[in-house]
């Protein structure tokens, strides 16, 4: 497993949660600047949905039922969650757009990691020799 899913040398599932969120944006802007450099028409964003009310946490028993406890008062439902991507695809405002993060159905500004091209480089070339592609 690559060493960024890890904390302290151990592995650590919110470390690696927040490791492909960063993976995501960086994908995003990647994948943005080579379709730029093709001259292709497609547009590629990355998102934060915001904190939903899912199963994520049923393997972290105390956390979970915390959560299922206080997370209909403080978190979105589903259909809130699902608000910034249906604005992303959709809106007319977003039409061009490539290469950002959004939240809350506006541009955000994400980690300085996330911002870090060469980062994105490195995350594709990583991926491609995972999937053993050319």
């Amino acid at each position: 497993m690559p060493s960024f899913f890890f904390w302290g040398g151990r592995y650590n599932s919110y470390y690696a949660y927040g490791q492909s969120k960063l993976a995501n944006i960086l994908h995003a802007k990647e994948l943005t600047r080579r379709f730029k450099e093709e001259g292709v028409e497609i547009t590629a964003n990355a998102l934060h949905p915001g904190s939903i009310i899912t199963n994520i946490l049923r393997y972290h028993g105390y956390i979970n039922a915390v959560a299922n406890m206080v997370g209909k008062y403080l978190l979105k439902n589903v259909q809130q969650g699902a608000a910034t991507q249906c604005y992303v695809a959709l809106h007319p405002q977003v039409k061009g757009i490539s290469g950002e993060y959004f939240m809350d159905s506006n541009k955000a500004t994400p980690t300085h990691l996330a911002n870090d091209s060469e980062l994105a480089k490195k995350l594709w070339e990583f991926s491609v020799s995972l999937t053993n592609q050319k």
